[in-house]
Formats: C-alpha cells, sequence, structure tokens
C-alpha cells in the first residue's frame, strides 16, 4: 500500500513540475509563427450593452467572440453606471444597443448591419 501511495506522489510531483518535456521540443523561432499567422482586421473600441437573458445580445456576444472582435459588454442589469449611460446617452431603454468607436449607435444585432456599420465608421 505504501508502495502505491509512494508512486502516487511521484507521479503527481512529477506532472506538477513538468517534468521537463517540453525542453526536449525546441519552440519555433518567433519570425516563423508570426509569418503564418494571418492578419487581423482592426476593429474600432466596440461597447455591448446588453443583459444576460437576452437571446440578440447572446447572438451578438457570440459573432463577436467567434470572430475575435475585441468588444467590451456591458451588463445594464449588474452595472447601474452602464444603465444610465444606456437610458441617457443613447437614449434606449432596450438591449443590445452596439457602439461603435464611441460616435455610431446600432440598436438590435443584424451582422451585416454591424459589419457595414465598421466598414463605414474605418472610411472616416
Amino acid at each position: 500500500m505504501r508502495k502505491i501511495i509512494a508512486t502516487s506522489l511521484v507521479l503527481a510531483v512529477a506532472l506538477a513540475a513538468g517534468t521537463g518535456m517540453a525542453a526536449e521540443f525546441p519552440a519555433a523561432p518567433q519570425s516563423k509563427i508570426d509569418a503564418k499567422a494571418p492578419k487581423q482586421q482592426q476593429y474600432p473600441k466596440i461597447v455591448l450593452y446588453s443583459v444576460a437573458w437576452c437571446p440578440h445580445c447572446k447572438e451578438a456576444k457570440e459573432y463577436f467572440t467567434s470572430r475575435d472582435i475585441p468588444f467590451i459588454n456591458k451588463d445594464v442589469e449588474l452595472d447601474d453606471k452602464a444603465m444610465e449611460e444606456l437610458t441617457k446617452k443613447y437614449k434606449s431603454q432596450g438591449v443590445p444597443v452596439i457602439v461603435i468607436g464611441d460616435k455610431k449607435v446600432l440598436k438590435g444585432f443584424n451582422p451585416d448591419m454591424f459589419e457595414k456599420a465598421v466598414k463605414d465608421f474605418q472610411k472616416k
């Protein structure tokens, strides 16, 4: 029994320490990794005003996440300041509201409308 416990402890410590296996496989030079990486589209600052239970908010979050579009999510049920911004600054009682670059405001979510708004914003 002691032998099993001792063996288990040795294995656990070895796994926790990483066992040095990575040292046997040198990492690829950084320039080769960067050369193969696809160029990412530059997006302006995107803020999403949402609530957790809203299906359209969920669709927007999933769209942004699946396409690696950086965004700031402000849940208006959890954040009083976000609710105040939504109602006073953006004159909206509904969600989702998407603010692109502090200038373009979309009420509701539609992928085509979002992409068009981003392109229009980038042209300016």
